[in-house]
C-alpha cells in the first residue's frame, strides 16, 4: 500500500512538473495545482498516520500527530491563494498581451513544416 501511495505522489509532482514546463498559461496553473496536490499528500503521509488513533489525549492507547494535518490544512489555503494570484496573472496577461503564452510571444512556425497537413511541403 505505502508503494501505491508514494508511486501515485511522484506521479502527480512528475505531471504537475512536466505541466508547469508547458508554454501555455493554463496548463502552468493545473501543474502548479498538481505540485501543491502532491506537496499535501507528502505532508500528509509524513506524519506516520496510524489507524484508530485518536488525536485526543486519554481516547484511546494510540494517539494521532496533529502536526500533518495543521501542515496540510496550511498548505491547502496557500495552494488556493497561489492558484487564485496564477490565474488573475494569466487572464491579465491574455487581455494585455492578446495571447496566453508564457512569455508573451506567439512561437513562429518552423521552416519546412505544412501547418495545415502537419507534414513536410
Amino acid at each position: 500500500m505505502e508503494g501505491m501511495y508514494a508511486f501515485c505522489v511522484g506521479l502527480l509532482t512528475a505531471c504537475g512538473v512536466f505541466l508547469t514546463l508547458r508554454g501555455r498559461s493554463f496548463s502552468v496553473v493545473v501543474g502548479l495545482t498538481l505540485l501543491s496536490y502532491a506537496v499535501n499528500l507528502f505532508l500528509f503521509a509524513s506524519g506516520r498516520l496510524k489507524l484508530d488513533a485518536a488525536a485526543v489525549l486519554g481516547q484511546s492507547k494510540s494517539i494521532g500527530d496533529p502536526l500533518p494535518q495543521a501542515l496540510v490544512l496550511t498548505a491547502i489555503v496557500i495552494g488556493f491563494a497561489m492558484t487564485a494570484f496564477a490565474v488573475i496573472l494569466a487572464m491579465r496577461a491574455r487581455a494585455d498581451l492578446g495571447n496566453d503564452h508564457v512569455d508573451g510571444q506567439i512561437p513562429q512556425p518552423r521552416h519546412g513544416i505544412n501547418q495545415k497537413t502537419g507534414g513536410t511541403k
